[in-house]
Formats: structure tokens, C-alpha cells, sequence
């Protein structure tokens, strides 16, 4: 019998973090894994017929905006940047 626990990990799989430990970029990877999860999710539904490609674009579209503002928020700065 699967518990809870199981079916959490198997729904909503985590990986990792394997970059700097500075609680920001902590927080932006859990924020980007919940990104690619939930366009795994809008994608599937795309792909079966169950929202259109116009809507799956917008909804895409607006889950970047709030990654990006997330990050911004969080003052991460792209390491190519850093001075």
C-alpha cells in the first residue's frame, strides 16, 4: 500500500540543490522546480486535448512572469553579471 509520503514525493518529485547555499537561491530553486512542475502538468494537458495551445502558452507565459519576479524580489543576480 502506498502512504502519503510516497505518493507526495512521486506527484511532486524535488531535487537537490547543488548550487551556493544563500537562502535566496534556496528559495528561487524551490520556486523554479515548482515552475518546470507545473509546466510538465500544463503541457501534458495541452498535449491531451484538454486546454488549448493558446492557453497553455498564456499560462506558461505568466508562470515565467512570476519566476522572474521572484527572482527579483530575491535580488539574484545571474553569475555572469557579478562583478
Amino acid at each position: 500500500m502506498v502512504n502519503e509520503k510516497d505518493k507526495e514525493a512521486f506527484l511532486y518529485p524535488r531535487s537537490r540543490y547543488h548550487g551556493k547555499s544563500k537562502p535566496e537561491n534556496l528559495v528561487f530553486n524551490a520556486n523554479l522546480q515548482e515552475f518546470a512542475q507545473k509546466v510538465t502538468y500544463i503541457c501534458n494537458l495541452e498535449t491531451a486535448g484538454q486546454i488549448s495551445t493558446t492557453e497553455a502558452y498564456q499560462q506558461i507565459k505568466s508562470l515565467w512572469k512570476q519566476l522572474e519576479r521572484s527572482k527579483e524580489q530575491l535580488g539574484i543576480i545571474d553569475e555572469d553579471q557579478e562583478g
